[in-house]
């Protein structure tokens, strides 16, 4: 899941948010269309959804009402349509917030993490080796942050909450990539090599991710 889906036809408009989004710790995706934005959404889930009106096929107003027919996702509608029934059909559809383009980023960014506060109760977890910033999606080693893919994130994080546990490598590839069809079961050993790469001292003789064999992976916290 990442925390931040926008659904923007102006490529170079979305570009930029999403770099100020990317540089506010958020992880986010961009789509231009909505039947691609709303197929991903349905796949991988959002925290949050910045979504555009003037969308070329399926326009903002349907993407909206079909979220929220579903889920109960926060949605910011970010239009330059100014119309009072615009805003008022909106917020009717289950719109949280109707923002008029062109908007302040800065106040954007705090809405964002007004909703992000009062929505998703900001969690840190640490072992004295790995700290895990749930709200930013951050996982720090010795206070360095790791350069993570999102994959990467939820497995680690996965492995993190259950320290000490063997987990059934079917059950890791189920709970990480159940949703996607494309994916291999070979998929999870390529992420554990990645991981180890980027957390062990050694990553052939790795201390935190261990292989247990014919069963899955475990992880042992505590510092190197």
């Amino acid at each position: 899941m990442v925390d931040i889906l926008v659904i923007e036809d102006h490529l170079e408009m979305g570009t930029l948010l999403l770099d100020f989004l990317k540089a506010e710790g958020y992880s986010a995706e961009l789509f231009t269309e909505g039947e691609t934005a709303l197929s991903f959404f349905e796949k991988n889930g959002a925290r949050l959804v910045l979504l555009d009106i003037m969308l070329p096929g399926m326009d903002g107003f349907t993407v909206c009402k079909k979220i929220r027919e579903r889920k109960d996702t926060p949605i910011f509608i970010l239009s330059a349509k100014m119309e009072k029934d615009d805003k008022l059909n909106g917020l009717i559809l289950g719109a949280d917030d109707y923002i008029e383009k062109p908007y302040d980023i800065d106040i954007l960014l705090a809405k964002i993490k007004g909703i992000f506060s009062r929505r998703y109760q900001r969690k840190i977890f640490s072992d004295g080796f790995l700290r895990i910033d749930t709200e930013k999606r951050v996982i720090y080693k010795e206070e360095t942050s790791l350069e993570l893919t999102g994959k990467e994130y939820e497995l680690l994080t996965l492995l993190f909450e259950n320290a000490g546990k063997t987990l059934d490598k079917n059950f890791i590839f189920d709970e990480i990539w159940g949703a996607d069809s494309f994916s291999e079961p070979q998929t999870l050993t390529v992420h554990i090599k990645w991981l180890r790469q980027k957390i062990e001292k050694d990553s052939k003789k790795p201390e935190h991710i261990l292989t247990v064999w014919g069963v899955g992976y475990r992880y042992e916290s505590g510092k190197d």
